[in-house]
């Protein structure tokens, strides 16, 4: 599992320390308690690489056939910035809206990923269902 500063800015920008923020949910020691928290907390599981065992275990249970730990752990990109643009809770149902800043290997350009997000709260825990990709921009 890779490491992040506990007293450093937690990397899904919030403006909350690690520790106190996503840290506390990639390490175990918490459940999220909204989609917001659980979505940040799964952007900075890919921005870190290293927690593809969280991604599977926060992740709706029939949409991870196929995949493993190991591969979702890959860092394949520099995530640089996560925007949160909407977010909504109905009873055990809930959406984010983001936009997830990037930069690929040996490419100087950001791009970001545009997603509506969906979430599913079972036996008092959310998960994430699946997200529609919105749009992608570059700057």
């Amino acid at each position: 599992m890779t490491e992040f500063d506990s007293q450093a800015d937690c990397i899904c920008g919030s403006g909350k320390r690690f520790g106190r923020c996503c840290g506390r949910f990639l390490k175990g020691d918490e459940q999220a308690k909204t989609p917001e928290q659980l979505m940040r907390s799964r952007y900075a599981a890919y921005a870190l690489g290293g927690h593809g065992e969280y991604l599977l275990a926060t992740w709706f249970a029939p949409m991870t056939r196929g995949l493993a730990a190991e591969a979702l752990s890959e860092k394949t990109v520099d995530w640089v910035k996560l925007e949160v643009l909407g977010k909504s809770q109905k009873g055990d149902s809930g959406t984010v809206e983001f936009r997830a800043w990037f930069r690929e290997p040996e490419q100087d350009a950001l791009q970001a990923m545009h997603e509506l997000s969906t979430f599913q709260r079972s036996a008092g825990r959310w998960f994430y269902v699946g997200g529609e990709v919105v749009g992608s921009v570059s700057e």
